[in-house]
């Protein structure tokens, strides 16, 4: 009887655990289930090799499960860092941030991938996810562009370390855009203390448009501008040196018209003086 006790309570006892796990792996499931980034293949916590998890990261990635193929890449590199799976996974990794728009975790992982193997042929696509997370983080004009030069800088390096490589051509045109983000930060400023008659300070700030920023999409305003502003300071010779410059690039320009009639009012005209500064600038323009 005592015997037959006992079987009963330990037969009872693993009924009950029985129920509670079959309970407890329906929630975990019914959990997955409702969240498509998690992998529901591995839910035992046993370590799996690094080519596993690897592999487990492009299959989950190839599933759309992003964030899970990132905590796949991210356990071969703590797992094994110095393995050639590592080395894979680290590029991926900065990827994979880069499409969950952690910017700052995919900057980092590119530049630790870049730190380690400079010369590996996935480091051209590690600079150019760098130079994208920058990218990514551009605000509007009206805000601080650090991003938009740091985006130049890393999309730079694509460029002249990688001119062979296929992403030069998108990291040029993203470096138009930084640059012309940066140019009409110049301009707002400027237009600023235009608008309040500061006219030194708002000629200095077109003068950074048109020396820095000559092939931007702000070069016409900002010599339009720059006649505006030396017309109000009465320094003619400036203000219609700027004028010609503008006129000679930009004939058809409605900001050239304006300037035009502008220069009128004195009985003046567009007339470059050589010896200006505007001149100079003038001639790295696209139809000097």
């Amino acid at each position: 009887m005592v015997v037959a006790g006992s079987v009963g309570v330990k037969k009872t006892a693993r009924i009950v655990y029985l129920t509670l796990f079959a309970t407890a792996a329906s929630v975990v499931l019914s959990a997955c289930q409702s969240d498509p980034d998690i992998d529901i293949t591995k839910l035992t916590g046993e370590t799996e090799s690094s080519q596993t998890l690897y592999n487990q990261g492009l299959a989950n990635m190839s599933a759309g499960k992003v964030g899970e193929a990132a905590r796949k890449f991210e356990a071969v590199d703590r797992q094994n860092p110095f393995s050639d799976e590592a080395r894979k996974s680290l590029v991926m990794l900065a990827f994979t941030n880069y499409r969950q728009g952690r910017n700052e975790e995919a900057i980092k992982a590119g530049k630790r991938y870049l730190s380690l193997y400079p010369g590996s042929e996935d480091a051209a696509y590690a600079q150019y996810i760098v130079g994208l997370a920058y990218w990514k983080q551009i605000p509007s004009v009206t805000q601080d562009q650090r991003a938009s030069q740091q985006t130049i800088e890393a999309m730079q390096a694509v460029v002249d370390n990688y001119p062979k490589s296929e992403y030069v051509e998108d990291a040029q045109a993203k470096i138009r855009f930084a640059r012309d983000q940066l140019a009409g930060k110049e301009m707002q400023i400027g237009r600023y203390y235009l608008e309040r008659k500061e006219y030194i300070a708002a000629a200095s700030r077109f003068r950074v448009v048109v020396e820095k920023y000559p092939m931007t999409n702000q070069i016409e305003e900002a010599l339009a501008r720059l006649v505006e502003t030396y017309y109000a300071m009465g320094v003619d010779s400036e203000a219609q040196t700027a004028a010609a410059v503008l006129g000679h690039n930009y004939p058809d320009s409605q900001w050239y018209s304006d300037s035009y009639k502008l220069l009128q009012t004195k009985g003046l005209e567009p007339r470059e003086n050589s010896g200006s500064w505007i001149a100079r600038a003038g001639k790295k323009l696209i139809g000097a």
